[in-house]
């Protein structure tokens, strides 16, 4: 030690004032160093961002976090372009180290609803799977995470609904195991109704709740708008300002509209006699349709995690779209193939609204619907009157319809064949009955 010590004397002896003078800033700049705490590196998640209270409280709690936060709004088709504006602005306020903005409305229809009209693809007959969007926003939101290298990726899901299995299965099929979920956690840490503590904690830490938050959950895409909370939730009728892109029917206009859809291979490809893409199509029913107070819902439905749930929802182009659809589905395909195919349209419905959209039978099940819908082929005029869509008319050059018959005014065959045809269809529960006559 005493060696080194003279050693270090000695050097010291060699150096200029100049240099002991830089040594000595250096010291005293590490020395500051070791004193002050260690920056620590913050974590980074991708959220899925829509604007909303739920998507809006997590930016702020993550952050409290440690962790920095890209926001992505996937735009499935439930913005304006003004509103796009507001988001990302919402963001920045909120703290997002980045905001992107994807357009995905082509994307979701050519994946997503195409495979949804022609399954004719209503959950319990009722509700048509708007909800599989959230399958192409986690899509997107897992890109950027690869992009940014991220740590996870989040979403606004709660622990009550179905929404939480959409994201958490499909992020896990996508290879994304670190899922944050800040509402489900926020829950866990108190009792209480959790959009109020939502709205309490934004407000305390500055950020304003818009009022339509406060007393409904909204989601709107391409499909339409799904509405809870508030007197939804409370099993009674829902104001009249829950409703977004429908009229009430009683206020709708005296004269009917009435469109004509064309169709090929079972997807619309035309309106009133105008080629447009799909999305067009529906975007322009949302606002004929709407107006007439067509595709107003209210239902209760088996949710994915074993509890009702009751919704309303509006969706007046799609239900347009689905109900022109059938008609023409049902004259051109055959006994069997309507039959059957009803059993296809409902599991691939089941698959997309339980969270399981990636299971492979979904790929299966699309295959044959794509094939089945070959010939589904024509035109079909809807009437729109204060809150009704009837298929008045269709044309198809591929109708299953036997030249000189007509039902119950005239055939093909004689009234001979006829009556032996009906001896011989009835002839087994005849039998069967007449045996067990007492």
């Amino acid at each position: 030690m005493k060696t080194s010590e003279s050693l270090v004397r000695k050097a010291e002896a060699l150096l200029s004032d100049s240099d002991r003078r830089t040594l000595a800033s250096i010291e005293k700049t590490l020395a500051k160093a070791a004193k002050s705490p260690r920056r620590v590196e913050r974590k980074l998640a991708v959220l899925a961002f829509s604007g909303g209270l739920d998507t809006s409280f997590c930016v702020p709690w993550l952050r409290e976090r440690g962790w920095a936060v890209i926001t992505v709004l996937v735009d499935t088709g439930g913005f304006s372009p003004e509103k796009v504006r507001e988001i990302g602005k919402r963001a920045r306020e909120l703290g997002a180290k980045k905001h992107f903005f994807v357009d995905g409305r082509k994307e979701i229809y050519d994946r997503m609803i195409a495979h949804c009209i022609r399954a004719n693809g209503t959950y319990q007959q009722m509700y048509p799977v708007m909800c599989a969007d959230r399958y192409l926003i986690v899509e997107k939101a897992v890109q950027f995470a690869k992009r940014f290298n991220a740590d996870g990726v989040a979403h606004g899901c709660t622990g009550m609904g179905n929404d939480q299995v959409r994201f958490d299965v499909t992020l896990r099929a996508l290879g994304c195991d670190n899922i944050l979920a800040p509402i489900r956690d926020f829950q866990a840490s108190g009792g209480g109704n959790v959009r109020d503590r939502e709205m309490k904690y934004l407000e305390e830490k500055g950020f304003g709740v818009a009022k339509r938050h406060s007393r409904y959950s909204v989601n709107q895409n391409v499909f339409g708008v799904t509405i809870s909370g508030s007197e939804i939730d409370r099993r009674e009728e829902p104001a009249e300002d829950a409703w977004t892109i429908t009229a009430s029917p009683d206020k709708a206009p005296l004269k009917a509209d009435r469109v004509t859809i064309g169709f090929d291979a079972g997807l619309p490809v035309s309106l009133n006699g105008k080629k447009l893409h799909g999305i067009e199509i529906l975007r322009r029913l949302n606002e004929i349709a709407g107006r007439q107070g067509v595709g107003r819902f209210i239902y209760t439905g088996d949710c994915v995690i074993g509890i009702k749930g009751r919704i309303a929802f509006e969706c007046p182009g799609l239900h347009t779209v689905l109900v022109a659809h059938r008609a023409l589905e049902e004259a051109v395909l055959s006994k069997e193939q309507n039959q059957f195919k009803d059993g296809i349209g409902k599991k691939w419905t089941e698959l997309a609204y339980n969270g399981l959209f990636y299971d492979p039978l979904a790929r299966d099940l699309e295959t044959m619907l794509a094939s089945m819908q070959s010939c589904v082929k024509g035109t079909v005029t809807v009437k729109l009157h204060r809150g009704t869509a009837l298929p008045v008319a269709y044309e198809s050059p591929n109708e299953l319809r036997q030249k000189g018959t007509v039902y119950a005014q005239s055939s093909a065959w004689t009234p001979d064949e006829a009556a032996a045809f009906v001896k011989l269809f009835g002839l087994s529960t005849v039998t069967a009955a007449r045996r067990d006559r007492p």
